[in-house]
């Protein structure tokens, strides 16, 4: 093949990105984080997300190069895939930092490659933009735990499209906005999410996801909680073990009940009472296995996504375990005219397509909609 006709993909893998979700840790932006994880067993998460990626990049093999840092950062996983990159740059394996995420970007954008696609999340992207900016277009694989900016695509082979599409020149250019929280208030149960910028995006608003919104803090939305919050509870079975997941929406049921919760964490509750507050993975699966269970989640504002975005504890394995039918959807009308269909990114591709089809959402008491999951 000429090779001018060879296009260069860049390809930043932050290793640790995502590894606290499934045991409740809500993010991995510190070394003290990121040991706890590991002594909870949590798995790194990156390696998954770039190997599906990779998988669906498969059919341009031979048509394009990817620049990588070496080892964790990119190398090892496209080597495993069958690529054969171009290794730029040096890191201190296993002891990876921002630092090096930011200077692969600047290298890769000085080698000309026309796409930089990085496996994180908000702090990734963060990283990113105070690195190069807006001087070329950038794609976010989504691999953290809380993934609120518009700058990822809604998962790894929604990616992969468009990476193939924009490199052979069929999308624009759009903003995409750079959004993070502080992770020291997120664990205190405290969501402060700030604006820190745009990057250039390739623009394919059917295989991106919009930035989160947050629900408005006015009396007509809480009223509206607060309806929802009566109509689950008196569903409820007393036999039956409820896993809330994170938002204030959800937040609303222990409102009435008059019982704790956890606003952006994970707790399980029985005969209206709170049997466990905050939990990973594991400590779920230990609690309902061989039992009636039922999750109760409420989908991003304007993302519409339903799993794979701060609630990772309610893992493939708690959906599988509780079942599919055992779902219950809550969202105001409010959220609801912010979204035009819900989607998932378990990061299991096989459940992701058992989710799809129609799903009952509790908007108010006694007020039911079907939406669609895509």
């Amino acid at each position: 093949m000429d090779k001018s006709k060879i296009r260069k993909l860049g390809l930043i893998v932050n290793p640790i990105a995502g590894i606290g979700g499934k045991v409740g840790l809500k993010g991995s932006d510190s070394k003290e984080i990121l040991e706890k994880a590991l002594k909870l067993g949590a798995k790194p998460i990156s390696p998954i997300r770039t190997r599906e990626f990779l998988k669906h990049l498969n059919p341009v093999k031979t048509a394009i190069t990817i620049i990588c840092y070496p080892k964790e950062m990119g190398e090892d996983i496209v080597r495993e895939c069958g690529f054969t990159p171009e290794v730029i740059g040096k890191i201190e394996e296993g002891k990876t930092m921002a630092k090096d995420t930011k200077k692969a970007a600047l290298e890769m954008r000085d080698l000309g490659v026309k796409l930089i696609a990085f496996v994180g999340g908000d702090g990734t992207a963060r990283d990113i933009f105070d690195s190069i900016d807006q001087t070329i277009p950038v794609l976010g694989i989504p691999s953290g735990v809380k993934i609120y900016s518009s700058c990822f695509a809604i998962n790894p082979r929604s990616a992969a499209r468009i990476c193939m599409k924009f490199l052979w020149e069929e999308l624009p250019v759009r903003k995409g906005e750079v959004l993070d929280i502080d992770e020291e208030k997120y664990r205190e149960q405290k969501l402060d999410i700030k604006f820190y910028g745009n990057l250039h995006v390739p623009y394919e608003p059917t295989l991106i996801q919009d930035s989160k919104m947050a629900s408005p803090f006015t009396t007509n939305e809480h009223e509206n909680q607060i309806g929802i919050a009566h109509q689950i509870i008196e569903e409820m079975d007393d036999k039956t073990i409820y896993i809330l997941g994170p938002g204030t929406t959800v937040m609303a049921i222990n409102e009435v009940l008059g019982e704790e919760k956890s606003l952006l964490g994970v707790d399980l509750i029985q005969n209206r009472k709170i049997i466990a507050l905050d939990v990973g993975e594991k400590q779920i699966l230990d609690i309902i296995r061989n039992k009636n269970a039922k999750i109760i989640i409420s989908p991003l504002g304007r993302q519409g996504i339903l799993f794979g975005r701060g609630n990772q504890q309610i893992s493939p394995n708690v959906i599988r375990e509780v079942g599919i039918k055992n779902l219950i959807i809550l969202a105001t009308r409010y959220k609801l005219r912010t979204i035009n269909h819900f989607r998932v990114d378990t990061q299991d591709p096989k459940l992701d397509e058992e989710l799809k089809g129609y799903i009952r959402v509790v908007v108010d008491y006694n007020e039911l909609r079907m939406m669609k999951v895509e």
